[in-house]
């Protein structure tokens, strides 16, 4: 009798394939998590690594608003400074202008002109006094105009008085530095 082989072999070759399949699916399945995982810890790690430059970056924004901070407050006292040394300077400038108006009142004053009142607002004096006739206020802005350090005379009142004879009167007049004082300073 002749040798018959009754085992089923494409049964066995349709199983041996069943099972590389099953075991290429099984390594492709594990080789995806394994991709997937490793691409999850990379972004991860990307993630964690800017986060991290972004909290070093707040760090250092923190630091420089802390320097704008200290900057604005060395410039408020800075400008405060500057300010006072403006006063003062301004002060310093203005002291000689009081003694030098005394000076040419003096020298400026007619006879039979009696001030009365002398008051200063910055620049602008204001004279009030009393006079034996209106000449004699003329004079005195006359001799206001050839002064150095006062300039620009305006009348402002000539008033009568019958008791006494005279005339009371109020005049303006600007108190200014010559050029050529403000040149010998320079």
């Amino acid at each position: 009798m002749a040798r018959i082989n009754l085992v089923p072999w494409r049964e066995k070759r349709r199983e041996q394939r069943k099972r590389d399949f099953i075991m290429f699916l099984g390594a492709g399945v594990v080789g995806t998590l394994l991709v997937m995982g490793l691409w999850h810890l990379i972004n991860q790690n990307m993630i964690d690594n800017q986060i991290d430059r972004n909290n070093l970056l707040r760090k250092e924004i923190a630091l420089v608003d802390a320097q704008l901070a200290e900057i604005k407050r060395l410039d408020e006292t800075r400008n405060r400074l500057i300010a006072r040394m403006e006063l003062i300077q301004s002060l310093q400038e203005s002291r000689p202008k009081a003694v030098r108006l005394m000076d040419d009142l003096v020298v400026m004053m007619p006879d039979g002109v009696v001030l009365t009142s002398i008051k200063q607002s910055g620049n602008t004096i204001s004279i009030e006094g009393n006079a034996q006739s209106n000449a004699q206020i003329s004079a005195l802005m006359r001799n206001i105009e050839e002064m150095e350090w006062l300039d620009k005379p305006t009348l402002r009142l000539i008033q009568s008085e019958d008791t006494e004879g005279l005339n009371r009167f109020s005049l303006n007049l600007k108190q200014d530095k010559p050029e050529s004082a403000e040149a010998e300073e320079e």
